[in-house]
Order: C-alpha cells, then structure tokens, then sequence
C-alpha cells in the first residue's frame, strides 16, 4: 500500500475482520460447535468485525487510491453486512427459509468475483494468493453444499475456510510485524 500521512495502512485492520469472522463460522460449519447461540455470535461478529471494519479498511484504501484492497475490503465487508442481515431477519421471523439453489446461486456468485479478485492477487503477495485462492473454492464449495444439501462438502467447506481465514489472520499480523521490524516473514514475497 501506499504511504500517507494521514491514513494507516488499513490491510491489517481489514484482514484480520475478514480472518477471525471466517474463522468463527467455519468452526461451525465443520461442526466443532451447533449452531444457536454459538451462531448469534457469528452474526454479530459479522456485523462488526467482518462487516463494519473492513467497509472502514475498504473507505481507507480508496482514500489511498489501492483498487485491490479497496474493492476487496469494501465487498468482503458487504458480504459479511447481507449474511448476517438476513440471519437477523430470519432469526426475526420476517423472511421465508430461501431455497438451497437460492444460497448455492448466492455463494457461487461470490465464488466468481473472488476467483477473479485471486488472479489479481498475484500482483501482490504469496499470502494473498492463499488467502484468495481458498476463499474462492470455500465458496464453490459452499454453493455445491446448499445445493446438494450434503453435510461432507459443509464439513470440507469448514476445513477450507477455517485455513483461509488462518492465513488471512497470518497476513494480518505479518503485515505489522514488517511495519514495527523491517522484517518480511514467509509469505510476504511477491512473485
């Protein structure tokens, strides 16, 4: 990213919403806990975590003239804003349980914009590459579950997306142990 006075480097901040929100919901959809309140939990985190502070990161981003960051954190960060507004509505009771084609259509559309947001992000670092790389086939993995209603892809789909979110995380603390250090850790490198 590009240096400002006036704005940090908002990728840390970005990434780890978009990492530990990932994470959290994956630790359920691979079954480590039920759903209920562990669920209201990742509802709020998306909200706030994974929705607010990466629209923050993507507002900041623009401000730094960074299309990648800036168009990634923005529509992660809707993306978290829609899921977990319709979980509200539908904890709520005001909307009709969708269709599993509905979700799968929903999650492969989101598949395709990060599969083209991964080939982007080879023009950046390895890190990314992983981060959208696994992020992309979690989402196809998730559409083919909602719409094969199986519990093995939901299950392998945690597994992916619980690595995702990790490295998202490890991106995050890689990128400000380089700004405090000087250091670049393993991933860092661009191609």
């Amino acid at each position: 990213m590009k240096r400002s006075e006036s704005i940090a480097n908002p990728a840390p901040l970005g990434l780890a919403g978009f990492g530990f929100t990932t994470v959290l919901l994956n630790i359920v959809n691979i079954g480590l806990v039920n759903g209920g309140l562990e669920t209201s939990f990742v509802m709020t985190m998306g909200f706030f975590f994974g929705g607010l502070c990466q629209l923050i990161a993507g507002h900041w981003a623009f401000k730094l003239n960074e299309i990648f960051p800036a168009t990634a954190f923005t529509a992660y960060g809707a993306f978290w804003e829609t899921l977990a507004f319709w979980w509200l509505l539908d904890m709520a009771g005001l909307t009709g349980t969708p269709s599993g084609g509905g979700i799968a259509a929903y999650m492969i559309l989101w598949g395709i914009f990060t599969f083209y947001m991964w080939i982007n992000s080879f023009y950046h670092n390895k890190n990314l590459v992983i981060v959208f790389g696994t992020l992309w086939v979690l989402f196809f993995l998730l559409g083919a579950h909602f719409a094969l209603e199986s519990t093995i892809i939901l299950r392998l789909a945690g597994l992916v997306g619980i690595i995702c979110g990790f490295w998202a995380i490890w991106t995050s603390f890689s990128i400000i142990f380089f700004e405090h250090t000087g250091t670049k850790l393993p991933g860092m490198e661009t191609f």
